[in-house]
């Protein structure tokens, strides 16, 4: 286990929500993904790192049958402008790989905001990265979100 899957696993024992972790190989889709981790695409949560301004960072969750509707996740957070750090950036300022980014044990807490489709239904089970290539862990999404302080909004819309 590398020291970013330790720190993942230790924040998600923390945190008091039960969780369980999957490891499987590379896979190339969501669909490989979704397989290998045992559930639906649209149940697989994206961490995605989204930049407000010089140092200010947050985690955006998004379901994996998703994308960021950029104009509701400015308005949502009363900005003008956001932006996707590169990925030296990302692992800097979260300690993870793109890839393997989770909210969890992440090296500094930034601000979480989820998407409300998370929510539904009030017993979802989603996955998430933890830490490492091939490593998530399953949740509930409910508990997840609440443990994380995470601020609950419609900030997507379905892939294109």
């Amino acid at each position: 286990m590398s020291e970013s899957e330790a720190r993942a696993e230790n924040a998600l024992r923390e945190s008091g929500i039960e969780y369980s972790i999957t490891r499987h190989g590379p896979v190339r889709s969501l669909g490989e993904a979704a397989a290998a981790r045992g559930v639906r695409p649209a149940d697989i949560v994206k961490t995605l790192v989204v930049r407000r301004g010089e140092g200010d960072f947050l985690f955006v969750l998004v379901p994996g049958d998703r994308e960021i509707d950029w104009p509701l996740l400015r308005a949502h957070l009363g900005v003008s402008r956001l932006s996707m750090p590169d990925a030296a950036t990302a692992l800097a300022v979260t300690g993870y790989e793109r890839g393997t980014i989770t909210p969890f044990g992440s090296t500094t807490a930034w601000p979480v905001v989820a998407d409300a489709d998370l929510l539904e239904p009030p017993d979802r089970v989603v996955s998430m990265g933890a830490g490492g290539h091939g490593v998530a862990a399953t949740v509930n999404a409910r508990a997840a979100l609440a443990a994380l302080g995470a601020d609950v909004a419609r900030v997507t819309a379905p892939l294109t």
